[in-house]
């Protein structure tokens, strides 16, 4: 048991036997200050969290800045072409080592302010005037890390050491990518979101289509509503796939593809889009043609920051006349379309009037990631559960 904020008998509804006899979660879980700071230590730091693409640093040597849950990260290639993870603060006075955003490629990490210099191993190298000084150590002040793992391209990080590990949290879902080779892939474009909305409701919604005839007109010509299923899952995240309709190619306003598709592919993928939310924060969309992505970063209970990129095989980035908007514009209509949605749904549990609700039978998904939330808030760390 931990101390959460939540009373434990508002959230046991969600985890009633079917979608008719479970109740949705309380509005407190979405407005709440006290429960995103339960929620950032004991679903975020507690576990593994994707902080970026790793094509970001391939060569020893590269380093590039990552901000994530009020932290600034840096993520090294060290000269062995290991990944390494360290908090973003020199053990000097604390001044920042990359700006935010920022990017470099050296043999040494290096701090501007007062030129302290680390080894990509983060041991500390050099520290000017501190040569010889009585007591002073270098051994003892190395950068800060965290465990970091890759997986088909993507980075992850579990920023307090305490997490599970990392093949247990990814549980059957560790392959399921491999045919679209993400790590392959090269991001072309992308949009970045500051939605004002809870980053629960981002998952929720992306996990169902029930909404979709309401909201999605361009959506409903290019996929065959109806079609979506969820899979056997071990682990935390749920998904499944989306038939495209007959016409369509791809996920684009006229169901055209401006890429190539991803040569791993059978028949079936290539006539279907697989959306997997893994938490706890990325979305992560499989194309025939492309690699969509959300990372979300919860700002405050209600507002996320929604990163959405888009990865392209290389046979589609050394096209001539490729341009990725074919599949980006689209989804900024989608996006925009979602996010508005999640927003009004935002508006709607701070009011007096809101109930927890039923599910129907198209949010199955939803109930199950609702259920991975309830757990962590009776146990102190979200519940892999286990269909298969």
């Amino acid at each position: 048991m931990t101390s959460s904020p939540i009373d434990p008998d508002s959230v046991r509804g969600v985890l009633q036997d079917g979608p008719f006899a479970a109740r949705t979660l309380p509005a407190q879980a979405y407005l709440s200050e006290e429960v995103l700071r339960f929620e950032l230590e004991h679903f975020f730091r507690a576990s593994w969290i994707c902080v970026g693409r790793t094509d970001d640093v391939r060569e020893p040597g590269d380093q590039v800045e990552r901000s994530m849950l009020g932290q600034s990260l840096l993520l090294v290639r060290d000269a062995d072409g290991t990944l390494r993870g360290y908090f973003n603060s020199c053990r000097h006075r604390g001044h920042e080592l990359l700006p935010k955003g920022g990017c470099a490629h050296r043999k040494t990490i290096a701090c501007p302010y007062h030129n302290w210099t680390y080894n990509l191993d983060g041991s500390l190298r050099g520290a000017p005037a501190m040569r010889g000084a009585d007591g002073f150590e270098a051994s003892e002040f190395p950068l800060v890390g965290f465990p970091v793992r890759e997986w088909h391209g993507f980075a992850f990080a579990n920023l307090d050491g305490r997490a599970d590990s990392f093949e247990s949290q990814l549980g059957n879902l560790w392959d399921v990518p491999a045919p679209w080779e993400p790590e392959r892939c090269r991001r072309a474009t992308g949009h970045v979101y500051d939605a004002q909305t809870n980053w629960k409701l981002v998952f929720e919604n992306y996990m169902e289509c029930y909404h979709c005839p309401s909201i999605h007109p361009a959506l409903c010509r290019v996929s065959k509503v109806g079609s979506e299923g969820g899979w056997n899952q071990v682990g935390l995240w749920a998904g499944g796939p989306m038939e495209l309709e007959d016409h369509a190619a791809t996920m684009s306003l006229d169901g055209t593809s401006g890429g190539v598709r991803f040569r791993g592919l059978d028949e079936r993928q290539a006539r279907e889009v697989i959306y997997l939310s893994i938490l706890p924060n990325l979305l992560l969309s499989l194309h025939p043609d492309y690699v969509m992505t959300h990372l979300l970063d919860p700002v405050a209970p209600g507002v996320t920051r929604v990163e959405c990129d888009f990865l392209f095989a290389p046979e589609s980035l050394d096209r001539t006349d490729f341009d990725p908007c074919y599949a980006a514009d689209f989804w900024d209509i989608t996006n925009r379309e979602d996010l508005g949605a999640c927003e009004a749904v935002q508006r709607g549990l701070a009011s007096a009037g809101y109930r927890p609700g039923p599910f129907a039978e198209e949010e199955v998904e939803v109930l199950a990631v609702q259920r991975m939330f309830a757990t962590g808030y009776l146990e102190g760390r979200m519940g892999r559960l286990a269909t298969a």
